[in-house]
């Protein structure tokens, strides 16, 4: 029971991930900032490493202003629900072995259903805010949820299939057994759907329509500061950290890779920060190369041509398994 707790708090549970999530935070930055021929993080530590915990610092001691007209109740409910969500679904990814720290058939679809639950918390805060900045942004975050969450759905019922099992943790013993990661095979096809699908989800460009700055200030965020905003800020890293891991387990193999026997917690942790990072690149890389897309062809491109391949991969794993 001890060890339990103690895994839950420290590794590779709450503390463990909340630094991993600020870690690809700043590895997010430094490299897009590569792509566009800039420096990045640099000053604050090595490389600018604690740029990151300094950021967060910064807001938390910032002065917290709530504005009269807010609905105080989904203003302050809004910034702590977000950052438990996304935390509580982050115990399910397999960091330091096959399972999470939660585990059971049927986590895949807890974690599906959090993510969607985030958003609506998304769309609770910028109406919560009554700024008609943040109702359009809450409004776009709605919107863009009907576009991308089925085909991110099904992205992940494909693996679910050709594993034979609704779990994480099954997913990657598959992966194991077969001696070949998901990605090599027809649910390639998953993985970018996912990749799209999963950008539209943490609201980064080409989808950052809910909080375009140039268009409608900060969206959502617009009345939030100080704690508030900085709670904001973490979920975003945690989802970062969630949805490249998810990426990593689903269709990396998550864990699995060579280990020394006695050494398996920490080979499995590094085999899975490492294949969760290269997802985290393509996000990067996805970000860098395009520009914001307004909310109708956001929507129209997902419709269109995420949701139709989404179904035709369901169909040939089926048809193959």
């Amino acid at each position: 029971m001890i060890e339990k707790i103690l895994a839950t708090v420290f590794f590779p549970g709450a503390i463990f991930i909340l630094a991993v999530s600020l870690f690809y935070e700043w590895v997010d930055r430094k490299l897009y900032a590569r792509f566009q021929n800039r420096v990045g993080p640099h000053l604050a530590g090595p490389f600018g490493l604690f740029q990151p915990i300094a950021d967060l610092i910064k807001l938390l001691s910032k002065e917290d202003i709530v504005p009269m007209a807010t609905d105080r109740f989904l203003f302050t409910l809004t910034p702590i629900l977000a950052p438990a969500l996304i935390l509580f679904a982050c115990m399910f990814l397999p960091v330091a072995g096959p399972s999470g720290i939660i585990s059971f058939e049927g986590d895949l679809i807890a974690v599906i259903a959090l993510l969607s639950i985030y958003t609506i918390t998304v769309y609770l805060a910028g109406e919560g805010s009554n700024n008609r900045f943040a109702s359009v942004g809450a409004v776009r975050a709605a919107v863009q949820l009907l576009g991308y969450e089925i085909p991110l759905t099904l992205s992940l019922l494909s693996v679910a299939l050709a594993a034979g099992s609704l779990s994480i943790r099954g997913i990657v013993e598959a992966q194991a057994e077969r001696g070949l990661w998901f990605i090599a095979g027809i649910q390639a096809i998953g993985f970018a759907i996912f990749i799209i699908a999963s950008q539209a989800e943490m609201e980064r460009i080409p989808f950052d329509i809910p909080e375009a700055e140039q268009e409608i200030v900060a969206g959502w965020e617009v009345e939030y500061s100080g704690k508030r905003l900085a709670l904001f800020r973490l979920s975003k890293d945690l989802e970062l950290f969630l949805l490249s891991g998810l990426g990593a387990a689903v269709f990396l193999g998550g864990p699995i890779g060579p280990v020394i026997p006695g050494l398996e917690p920490m080979l499995y942790t590094i085999y899975f920060i490492l294949k969760s990072i290269i997802v985290l690149a393509i996000f990067t890389l996805v970000r860098a190369l395009f520009a914001r897309l307004r909310i109708d062809q956001m929507v129209s491109f997902s419709w269109r041509y995420l949701m139709p391949p989404a179904m035709i991969l369901i169909i040939l794993t089926e048809v193959i398994m």
